[in-house]
């Protein structure tokens, strides 16, 4: 029996910058999620929704959104369902799950690491590189070109850091994978860390998500027992609650026990990262890419999706759809077929828009459905692949209404590292808010927010405005003058 503690938390972090984080005293119990995608679905529980808004503070997504508005206390699963000719993340998830490390043996597990183990770096790298992956969450860069860009660095201390504060409203993919397949996010990690030359890495996971902090300590302390990792330091740092800390360089700050900021860049965490040493930084789907890769190859992993976006990419779908669910779909498919087909269109009413990897990215309207799920072709139309949640909204919600709530969760969220985030969304928020836009001003704030913002917090607040704007403009026009 293991005598190792279950879980293994740095909280060292906490005294330091107490004011920052919103659930440092807090507790999750009783409380009610206000995120986006339980404020589109507030109209099929509003008893729900009124609890939420009564309650103090904000609680922005409890990776529930599948049965918004949620609780806390919401214990049920969503459906489940694998959609590519074969799946590259879900395998074990749909089998049931693989929480303990002799079930996670059954299915392979850590034999790809074995493997990276008996071959120069350099070879490994190559067939990162070969595959295509590109990033899970967010951005879409290539995940081989990061890897190198740390092998490369002079040989020293070298972190490996893998993003699981996943806190965009409509997205709980890196919860179940985390949940139901933790020893493959370990597994990816010790790989990575052979390869970049790193001896030591970091899991930051957002605290609300507390069944998968106690599910991956345990599992960190298997494989620690069993010795798998070798000379790989791996712990797991639990993040109190900020939204910006989905931000690489924020999230670095706060396991450093500094205020969560965003960093100016150049240098990259490439090079200048955890400590100010090399740091390889990818979330938790890029990561459950990896094993796979090594263990099949390059090739058959470029056999699946299309186009610049090879393998797969699991979707998480909202309350709204009458099928919500996690979706496991290859690149190529179109945003219709996910819609009407995987999500089995709405529970009720008219789809209206929407929103992919958001909360702050570009809306979707129903005219740009047979657009197809890739990077270059969701951002050719102004939206994004982002993390993979799809958001959908109704006539229940009014584009004027849905601006107000963006911005006002992007203004509390804000850093306010930069002048165009920290001011600019709370501007947004209240010219919605009156119902009195001057779009002079509305646009000098999204230009402003274009050019000069530190991340994607403010870019991407500015690409929403901008694109529903331009999809909504005639709805928009009784209150922007």
């Amino acid at each position: 029996m293991l005598k190792l503690p279950l879980l293994q938390v740095d909280d060292s972090h906490v005294e330091a910058c107490k004011s920052f984080y919103t659930l440092n005293d807090t507790s999750l119990e009783g409380k009610v999620c206000q995120g986006l995608a339980c404020f589109v679905a507030r109209h099929l529980k509003p008893e729900v929704w009124q609890q939420a808004c009564g309650q103090d503070g904000k609680l922005y997504c409890l990776g529930k959104c599948y049965d918004g508005p949620a609780k806390a206390s919401d214990t049920s699963r969503p459906i489940m369902e694998v959609h590519s000719r074969e799946p590259v993340v879900m395998e074990r998830i749909m089998a049931g799950g693989a929480r303990e490390l002799a079930t996670y043996r059954k299915f392979g597990g850590y034999k790809a690491l074995e493997m990276v183990r008996s071959k120069p770096a350099e070879e490994t790298l190559a067939l990162i590189e070969a595959s295509n992956l590109r990033g899970r969450g967010g951005a879409g860069f290539p995940a081989g070109r990061k890897w190198r860009a740390v092998y490369q660095q002079p040989a020293g201390q070298k972190y490996v850091v893998s993003n699981a504060d996943e806190g965009d409203p409509a997205a709980f993919i890196d919860r179940f994978i985390i949940e139901d397949d933790p020893h493959c996010l370990i597994e990816a990690m010790a790989i990575a860390g052979h390869v970049v030359g790193a001896t030591k890495g970091y899991i930051y996971l957002r605290r609300e998500y507390p069944a998968a902090i106690e599910i991956l300590g345990k599992a960190l302390a298997e494989a620690r027992a069993a010795g798998v990792l070798g000379g790989f330091e791996l712990l797991m740092f639990e993040g109190h609650g900020s939204y910006v800390c989905g931000e690489e360089t924020a999230l670095l700050n706060s396991i450093e026990g500094r205020r969560a900021e965003v960093r100016a860049r150049p240098p990259y965490p490439t090079e200048s990262g955890l400590w100010g040493r090399p740091t390889l930084v990818n979330n938790v789907e890029t990561f459950a890419n990896i094993p796979w890769i090594i263990r099949r190859g390059a090739e058959a992993y470029k056999q699946l999706g299309f186009s610049k976006s090879q393998g797969t990419k699991v979707l998480s779908l909202n309350s709204l759809f009458k099928r919500p669910g996690l979706y496991e779909v290859e690149f190529g498919m179109s945003m219709r077929d996910i819609v009407e087909k995987i999500g089995g269109g709405l529970k009720s009413g008219t789809l209206k828009g929407l929103i992919i990897g958001g909360p702050l990215a570009g809306v979707l309207p129903p005219t740009l459905l047979d657009t197809k799920f890739g990077f270059e072709e969701l951002r050719a139309v102004g939206a994004m692949v982002g993390h993979g949640g799809i958001l959908a909204f109704d006539q229940n919600t009014s584009i004027r209404q849905l601006i107000h709530h963006i911005a006002e969760f992007a203004a509390k969220e804000s850093c306010g590292k930069c002048t165009p985030c920290r001011r600019g969304g709370e501007r947004i928020a209240q010219m919605f808010g009156n119902g009195d836009a001057s779009k002079l001003e509305f646009n000098e704030i999204n230009a402003a927010l274009l050019s000069t913002s530190l991340c994607g917090l403010g870019t991407g607040l500015a690409e929403f405005t901008i694109t529903a704007l331009r999809h909504y403009g005639e709805e928009l026009s009784s209150c922007i003058k």
